[in-house]
C-alpha cells in the first residue's frame, strides 16, 4: 500500500476539510517536544505521517481505527501537542496522526454531582476558565495548562502542580469513552465508586495511545477559594533537609497544593532574585478558609521541628509572584522555538522519577554524582540539579533538570547529551526501587526499560497490547520496545 492508497481509504471516512496534507504540518507532526532542537534546526530524521485527520465524533474516529487496522496503518493519537517524551514521534512510512481538534466541546459543567464532561480537544485552560465563572476548579494545573487537553492529559497520565492536595489525572477522571483499534467505542460510565471487577478506567488512563483513542472524560470539579491562598518559602542547607520537612507535612496528613525543594543550581534558574546560591523550600496552601489555616500550622510545625536545615524564610509574595508566571501559553512555545532556530542552544531538559522517602536523597545525590564524574560532555552543562515538587504519603518524585552548552551537529544533540544523562538517571533510579517515570509517561524514549520498570507484572501490560491492539497499530512504539524504531533513538 502506498500514501496515495490511505489518502483514499481516508477520504472515503472524512470529508477534506477534516484531512490536512500539508508538508510543514505534517513537518510538525512527525515529532513532538522531545526532540524540539532537531525539529527547530529542521533535522528531524523521521518519516512524515500520511495525513493529519481531525474526527469530530466517537463514530469517525471508530471507522478511522478500524481502517487503520484492517490494512495495517499505524495511528499516532494527539490532542495538545506538548508530550516531552517521544510519544508523537513517527516511526512508520504509513501512519495517521488522529488529532483531537475538532473534538472541542464541554458538553456538561455539573456544579451539583461536582463533575465536568468534555470531549478530548477541549483545553484544558478552556474549562478551567468555565469552572472560575462559576467559583470551581480542576485542580488540575500542569505547566501546560494553556495549551494541553485533556484527551492527551488522561492518556499520558498527567499530573498538575497541585497535585499534592487533588491527586494526579487518575484520582480525577471519573469516566470516559475510548475507542479500540477494531472500531469498538468503550463508555465508562461516570460513578463515585464501584468494585465491579478491576478498575477499566486504567486501561485507557496512561495508556500513551498504545491502546485506544480516548474521545470523551469526565473529571471531579472543586470549589475554589483563591483569597484564601497562602504562600511560604525558606532558603535551606540541602536537598535532604527538605525533603524530611516535606516528609513531615505529609505524614502528619497535611495536604499543601504546592510542595517544593529546588536544589541550589535549579533554584538559581527560578529564584535567581533571593536564592542566595541555596535550596528553596516553598508551600502553597489552599482550600477554604479552616484547611488552610490547620495546613499553614502543620507547616509551620514541620519547619520548626527542622529549623537545623532552615537558613531563613523567605517574602511569602516572591512566592506568589514566581508561581503566577509559571505556566507556558503557546507564545511561550512558539518563542522558544524560534529561539532555537536563531541559536545553538536550549535549555529546560527533564527526566522525572519517583521513590520512597528514604531512597530520593540518595537517588538524587547519586545521580549528580554519576553525571558529573561519567559524562564525557560534562564540562557542556551549564546547569545540573533538580527539585521535588509532587510528595505522597510514602514518598515524593524527583525532577531532575539539566541544561547544556551544544558542541555537535543539531541532529547528534539527544544522542551526544540527552540520552546518556537520562540513562544515568533511570539506570540508578531502577537500582534502588523507584519508579523511572514520574509523569510525563514512557513516550518512545524510555520503552527500552519498560520490562524493567514492571518486572514480572510486564506479563500484564504485554497481554493487554496483545489483547486490544493485536495487529500493532496503535502508536508504534510508544511504551513497547520495537527492535525496528532503534534506530532513532541510537
Amino acid at each position: 500500500m502506498d500514501k496515495n492508497t490511505v489518502l483514499e481509504l481516508v477520504s472515503r471516512i472524512l470529508p477534506a476539510s477534516q484531512i490536512n496534507t500539508a508538508a510543514d504540518e505534517l513537518y510538525d507532526a512527525s515529532a513532538d517536544r522531545y526532540k524540539k532542537y532537531a525539529k527547530a534546526r529542521k533535522v528531524l530524521d523521521v518519516p512524515l505521517p500520511v495525513a493529519i485527520v481531525y474526527p469530530r465524533t466517537a463514530g469517525e474516529t471508530a471507522r478511522l481505527l478500524a481502517m487503520c487496522n484492517e490494512h495495517g496503518i499505524n495511528v499516532i493519537p494527539r490532542a495538545g501537542k506538548t508530550a516531552t517524551e517521544g510519544g508523537l514521534e513517527n516511526w512508520k512510512e504509513l501512519t495517521l496522526v488522529v488529532d483531537a481538534r475538532d473534538l472541542n466541546r464541554i458538553l456538561k459543567i455539573d456544579d451539583y454531582n461536582m463533575q465536568a464532561t468534555v470531549q478530548a480537544g477541549v483545553t484544558l485552560q478552556s474549562l478551567e476558565d468555565e469552572l472560575n465563572k462559576r467559583g470551581l476548579t480542576t485542580g488540575h494545573s500542569p505547566q501546560s495548562k494553556p495549551v494541553a487537553k485533556l484527551g492527551g492529559l488522561v492518556a499520558t497520565r498527567s499530573i498538575g502542580q497541585f497535585s499534592t492536595l487533588y491527586g494526579g489525572i487518575e484520582d480525577m477522571v471519573v469516566g470516559l469513552e475510548c475507542v479500540f483499534p477494531d472500531g469498538h467505542v468503550a463508555r465508562i460510565k461516570n460513578v463515585p465508586r464501584r468494585a465491579g471487577g478491576p478498575d477499566i478506567r486504567h486501561i485507557a488512563i496512561g495508556n500513551e495511545g498504545a491502546l485506544c483513542y480516548i474521545t470523551e472524560v469526565t473529571v471531579k470539579i472543586f470549589r475554589r477559594f483563591p483569597e484564601n491562598n497562602t504562600f511560604f518559602g525558606y532558603l535551606i542547607k540541602d536537598v535532604a533537609s527538605g525533603i524530611r520537612v516535606l516528609r513531615e507535612v505529609m505524614v502528619n496528613g497535611y495536604r499543601p497544593s504546592v510542595a517544593r525543594v529546588y536544589s541550589e543550581e535549579d533554584a538559581r534558574q527560578h529564584f535567581y532574585h533571593f536564592h542566595q546560591g541555596k535550596c528553596v523550600l516553598l508551600f502553597m496552601a489552599e482550600g477554604n478558609q479552616g484547611i488552610v489555616q490547620a495546613t499553614c500550622a502543620g507547616i509551620e510545625e514541620a519547619v520548626e521541628k527542622f529549623k537545623d536545615g532552615i537558613l531563613e524564610q523567605v517574602d511569602s509574595h516572591l512566592i506568589a509572584a514566581w508561581f503566577a508566571h509559571l505556566n507556558w501559553s503557546q507564545k511561550d512555545i512558539d518563542d522558544e522555538f524560534q529561539g532555537m532556530i536563531a541559536n545553538d542552544a536550549h535549555a529546560g531538559f527533564t527526566t522525572e522519577v519517583s521513590a520512597d522517602w528514604e531512597t530520593i536523597p540518595t537517588l538524587y545525590d547519586n545521580v549528580i554524582r554519576r553525571v558529573r564524574a561519567e559524562f564525557p560532555r560534562a564540562h557542556d552543562l551549564t546547569m545540573l540539579g533538580g527539585h521535588s515538587s509532587h510528595s505522597y504519603i510514602n514518598g515524593t518524585n524527583m525532577y531532575f533538570v539539566y541544561n547544556y552548552a551544544i558542541h555537535c551537529a543539531p541532529e547528534d544533540e539527544m544522542r551526544v547529551y540527552h540520552h546518556p544523562i537520562q540513562r544515568i538517571i533511570v539506570e540508578e533510579t531502577l537500582k534502588l526501587g523507584g519508579s523511572m517515570c514520574h509523569h510525563h509517561g514512557i513516550g518512545k524514549y524510555r520503552n527500552e526499560w519498560t520490562k524493567d520498570e514492571h518486572g514480572s507484572a510486564y506479563y500484564m501490560l504485554e497481554k493487554l497490547k496483545q489483547a486490544f491492539d493485536p495487529n500493532g497499530i496503535m502508536n508504534f512504539g510508544t511504551i513497547f520496545y520495537q527492535e525496528e524504531g532503534a534506530r532513532f533513538q541510537k
